[in-house]
């Protein structure tokens, strides 16, 4: 509890007190009155000041208004033991909603940790500690094990293991080493780092994470505006009610004190705190969840989305893909072991860094002597030529074999991706296919997503073979190959007008091609661990480790907070209405109407912090 929350706390409980001496004392007549208003004034000032300032300022309908209203008038009438205890109940349910709130925010606070508080950056040969903001781009920097990373940058100098749990919501440490991106807001575990600054700290994915939660909270679900807004006209045409009530009966009914006694329980009831408070916490508990699970939500409106979602379109490398091109099989001719085609593929391959020579060459599991290699030629569009051991050997496509009179066997396996085929002194010796890697979720991902109705599609620049393998293991409902950026936008245009009425569509991509669609789509989803600035700019919500099965995490938070959401409107504004009608005919006490007023709010609060444990 917060300094604040325990003195409200004390205070309710010394009211609390006095309002049982009170009641309990044998005083009668006007006597009794001083006893209750010590305990009402002390549980009470804060409502009162607040209802006064507000009415200075011309705020007028509000919940304190409403809540002075009624006690006052109870007061007036007598009502003394009551008039307390409306106003006890009412703090004892604006604590809880602190506490609640409370908790949002401290999950919200541990993402915020992720702030480096310094840089210790390498100038006139020392080490400096300056603030981030203050280290330009191409500096080196040096970070010690315990250590957040304080800038993006490359690694000029040293080993470690990263903790990128805060960022990512994985709690399997990366190694990195000489050569390797790193990213800001990640904790060096082990060794001594010296990173070469890529990016000032304004454009560090730090920077950008904190920006994008911060501001998650302007940005309005349809369900918190309708709040808003009912709230806005309801409690004026409450009172006014209320006034009516008070007034039209009796002028035939007579009775006046009791028709003021119900238009004051009337108005206890009424208070719409219940909707006001729990609807925008809900949503502020699903982003922070969602944000400890490595997943930013740019908004509530998003979260929202999010749930309606119809259609799932996803780009292929880097989304559904590794984006790493790597061996995926090998198939050497009769009488030539894999050793021996992988071994003549790897050394033809030892001096181009094309990603195709690349991955031949991390594939081989031996070291490869570049003096063995000579009269290295690089034939465009078609592959390489070398000498390796006096043998001229050939890695390329079918145009490079033909070229060289080299008759290629045919072969009845189909897979997909770049084919490199390999001969030496005019043999041919086998074939190796070099693919992107379908990502360990991602058929995971598409599973569930069709399970849940969703139409899954991918739009791909790729040739027509490979992205209709990928689309066949992952078992995709539709696939468009060949695409421009453009082409991507026109598909997207077209699945926007089939969708169901009501229905999102969510676009999920990673590069800077991918922006125009993003911003197009009704949500777009980015990669953020590998996705470019641009697509994580024009995206709606990021998938910060770039794992296509937090789209379903995602979306299952987003349903949650939704269900939340529809359960506090139902079971709040149901109450009431039962209330209102039980407190207008006079079968309802200021005791009940404390329950439809703080009890609903506090069963509505408590049910809205079912959000914060998304985790």
């Amino acid at each position: 509890m917060t300094r604040k929350q325990k003195k409200a706390l004390y205070r309710i409980l010394i009211a609390g007190a006095l309002l049982l001496i009170a009641a309990l004392l044998p005083v009668e007549g006007l006597w009794r009155l001083p006893l209750f208003l010590i305990p009402y004034v002390i549980v009470g000032w804060d409502v009162l000041r607040k209802a006064a300032l507000n009415i200075a300022h011309g705020q007028v309908f509000d919940e304190n208004f409403l809540m002075c209203v009624a006690t006052i008038g109870a007061l007036v009438l007598g009502e003394y033991a009551e008039a307390v205890g409306v106003m006890l109940f009412y703090q004892v349910g604006e604590l809880f909603q602190s506490i609640a709130v409370g908790r949002s925010r401290r999950s919200i606070a541990q993402l915020m940790d992720i702030r480096p508080d310094s840089a210790n950056v390498l100038r006139d040969g020392e080490l400096t500690e300056v603030s981030p903001e203050e280290v330009a781009v191409g500096e080196l920097i040096a970070v010690r094990p315990g250590e957040k990373i304080p800038l993006d940058g490359v690694v000029t100098e040293g080993s470690s293991s990263l903790d990128t749990a805060a960022l990512t919501g994985e709690s399997v440490p990366r190694h990195v080493e000489t050569g390797d991106e790193v990213i800001s807001g990640c904790v060096n575990k082990t060794g001594l780092l010296t990173v070469r600054v890529t990016k000032p700290y304004g454009e560090s994915t730090v920077a950008k994470i904190l920006d994008l939660v911060e501001n998650a909270a302007s940005r309005k679900a349809k369900a918190e505006n309708f709040i808003t807004r009912f709230a806005r006209y309801y409690t004026p045409a409450v009172v006014i009610g209320a006034a009516l009530l008070a007034v039209i009966p009796p002028l035939f009914l007579g009775n006046w004190a009791e028709w003021v006694h119900r238009a004051l329980i009337f108005l206890v009831i009424s208070c719409p705190c219940a909707l006001v408070i729990s609807i925008p916490l809900s949503f502020f508990g699903g982003i922070g969840g969602a944000s400890a699970r490595g997943i930013l939500v740019k908004g509530g409106n998003y979260l929202e989305l999010l749930s309606k979602t119809s259609v799932a379109v996803f780009d292929k490398t880097g989304t559904l893909t590794e984006g790493v091109f790597a061996l995926t099989a090998l198939e050497p001719a009769e009488g030539v072991t894999e050793v021996e085609l992988l071994e003549a593929a790897a050394l033809a391959e030892g001096h181009s860094n094309h990603p195709i020579a690349q991955s031949l060459r991390q594939a081989y599991d031996g070291v490869i002597d570049l003096t063995r290699v000579a009269d290295v030629t690089e034939i465009p569009g078609r592959g390489v030529s070398a000498k390796a051991d006096g043998r001229t050997i050939l890695a390329g496509n079918e145009k490079l074999m033909a070229g060289s009179g080299i008759a290629l066997p045919e072969s009845e396996r189909t897979d997909a991706g770049t084919v490199v085929h390999v001969a030496a002194e005019g043999q041919y010796l086998g074939r190796a296919v070099i693919a992107d890697r379908v990502k360990a979720t991602a058929a995971e991902a598409v599973s569930a997503l069709r399970q849940r109705g969703i139409r899954t599609v991918m739009l791909t620049g790729d040739s027509q073979a490979v992205g209709e393998a990928v689309a066949n293991q992952l078992g995709l409902d539709e696939t468009h190959t060949r695409l421009l950026p453009a082409d991507k936008v026109e598909h997207v245009e077209r699945l926007l007008r089939e969708r169901d009425p009501g229905g999102v569509l969510a676009y999920v991509g990673d590069g800077v091609n991918d922006a125009p669609v993003l911003s197009r789509a009704d949500l777009g989803i980015a990669m953020g661990a590998m996705g470019s600035d641009a697509a994580i700019e024009a995206a709606d919500v990021v998938l910060m480790d770039d794992d296509p099965a937090k789209l379903i995490t995602a979306m299952d938070i987003s349903r949650k907070c939704m269900r939340i959401v529809r359960e506090n409107i139902v079971f709040a504004l149901g109450v009431k209405g039962l209330f209102l009608l039980l407190g207008a005919l006079g079968a309802a006490n200021l005791w009940e109407a404390v329950f439809a007023d703080v009890g609903v709010a506090v069963i509505a609060i408590l049910n809205a912090s079912r959000m914060l444990r998304t985790k």
